[in-house]
């Protein structure tokens, strides 16, 4: 079985997508470690990407070419400050100049050694090869694929996978959700219970409880961010951020200075039953218009999904428990990312490989179940919670306009937080036990209803809105 943490699941990095953006600049960073290990870093006096499939076709409104170079650069997306990236693209743009790992000085010109490539590479439509030319004269290439989430593999994962030794399992290795489910039951224990004794085989407790409040530092912050900041999301297409005006009438005059005198303010605040949608609604939208603009976020699973998860960590906190601490938010992040692994070993997170759904329905799904546990509900209710919210995001393409993650997008995050919320009211309503459709069922069709879509749905913008309205519409 695959051991998939759930710090595999919630990244840290920089938008505006994890498999176009995150994905090619780890895999830069994951060539230069490998040129480095067969010693002949120090040799390359030139450099070249190819870029295949979806990573093309979408390519430059998903930033895929600013993140290639990033990587090749060296800096590492969860530490970059972001507000320095737009210089750090043009100054190399106007110089034709690239220091490689911020080490060797290489001349390099975006515009002709990084290649858009329309066709596809049969192992994965996110493909991309590194070029390298040594002194001696020798071209050398090595080529990943970027799967979703910011996972980055070779080819050859195929055959390691069948080859897991038993230092790469957890204590209780789970693939499904009955798995899930029958620890819970032999244990005693609810689900956050199971996953952290997986994770203590791979970290220390105060490791954990680091990460985990890193993780949701990252999500308060990109919340903050975007319910703060006005004008207009870059790109062309003119989109206005809504966050800030909804936040603007929703807080009124409360004062504060932080995130954390933030989320009291909003305690104070006298919530009425129509302004929770808005709520959630604006904390979903403003983490994906910080994602919009090269800001940073924490996939979960994805970049393009990277409000659910919070907006709806964040409605706990504001509107259903005043009291609610640090250790909901770590309970309810062991629930949605063991949730979101359950998708990634049994279907995909990619929505190259399976639509939207693979994005929004995974993370709806990932917080609903969370959701549910921090509500009082049974393991059996966290499962029914997940299954319900995929359920219905079920053939959710993904046909973003002018290949940039802002239409249909961004407003997808505030949909999915909605289903989520709604899935949990409706699972903890229910005697799961009699449960019609198994989260594993779901996870299956899911796969399937992925392999059947057309691949103009798959994020190649050759499809639905994404031809219906172009740039010039806009």
């Amino acid at each position: 079985m695959e051991c998939i943490s759930i710090f595999d699941m919630l990244k840290i990095g920089v938008g505006p997508s994890s498999s176009h953006t995150l994905g090619p600049w780890r895999a830069g960073r994951r060539w230069i470690a490998e040129l480095k290990k067969d010693t002949i870093f120090e040799s390359v006096v030139s450099v070249k990407v190819d870029l295949f499939g979806s990573l093309s076709l979408t390519g430059k409104g998903h930033a895929t070419d600013i993140a290639v170079i990033l990587g090749l650069c060296g800096y590492d997306p969860q530490t970059i400050d972001v507000s320095s990236i737009s210089t750090v693209i043009d100054t190399i743009k106007s110089s034709k100049q690239l220091i490689f790992n911020n080490e060797l000085q290489l001349s390099f010109d975006p515009e002709t050694q990084i290649i858009f490539n329309r066709e596809f590479k049969e192992f994965h439509p996110n493909g991309m090869t590194f070029h390298a030319i040594l002194k001696n004269g020798q071209e050398i290439s090595s080529s990943f694929y970027s799967i979703g989430g910011g996972f980055v593999v070779k080819e050859e994962r195929k055959r390691k996978e069948k080859k897991l030794s038993a230092f790469q399992q957890f204590p209780l290795p789970i693939q499904k959700a009955t798995d899930l489910l029958e620890y819970c039951h032999s244990k005693n224990k609810k689900v956050s219970e199971i996953v952290l004794e997986n994770e203590r085989s791979l970290h220390t407790d105060q490791e954990i409880d680091e990460r985990i409040s890193k993780v949701w530092n990252v999500m308060l912050e990109s919340m903050y961010t975007g319910c703060h900041t006005e004008g207009t999301l870059p790109g062309g297409l003119n989109v206005r951020r809504r966050a800030y005006d909804t936040h603007k009438k929703l807080i009124g005059n409360k004062s504060y200075n932080n995130p954390a005198q933030w989320i009291e303010a909003i305690r104070d605040t006298e919530v009425k039953f129509r302004q929770i949608l808005k709520w959630v609604s604006c904390f979903a939208l403003a983490v994906n218009e910080v994602n919009a603009s090269l800001g940073r976020v924490v996939t979960a699973p994805t970049n393009g999904s990277a409000g659910v998860i919070p907006s709806v960590m964040m409605y706990y906190m504001v509107i259903e428990n005043h009291d609610a601490n640090f250790d909901d938010v770590k309970q309810f992040m062991l629930v949605a990312g063991e949730i979101g692994s359950l998708f990634k070993k049994g279907a995909t997170i990619s929505a190259a490989m399976g639509g939207c759904q693979a994005e929004i329905g995974v993370s709806s799904a990932m917080a609903a179940g969370a959701l549910t546990e921090l509500m009082g509900g049974t393991p059996e209710q966290v499962l029914m919670a997940s299954e319900i919210a995929m359920e219905h995001h079920l053939g959710l393409t993904c046909d973003p306009i002018a290949g940039l993650v802002q239409i249909p997008c961004i407003e997808r995050n505030a949909m999915g937080a909605i289903k989520a919320i709604n899935a949990c009211e409706m699972a903890l309503d229910t005697d799961a036990a009699n449960a019609k459709v198994p989260l594993d069922k779901v996870i299956e069709t899911m796969w399937e209803t992925a392999q059947d879509m057309n691949t103009k749905y798959k994020e190649t913008s050759e499809g639905g809105l994404a031809v219906k309205v172009s740039l010039s519409d806009c």
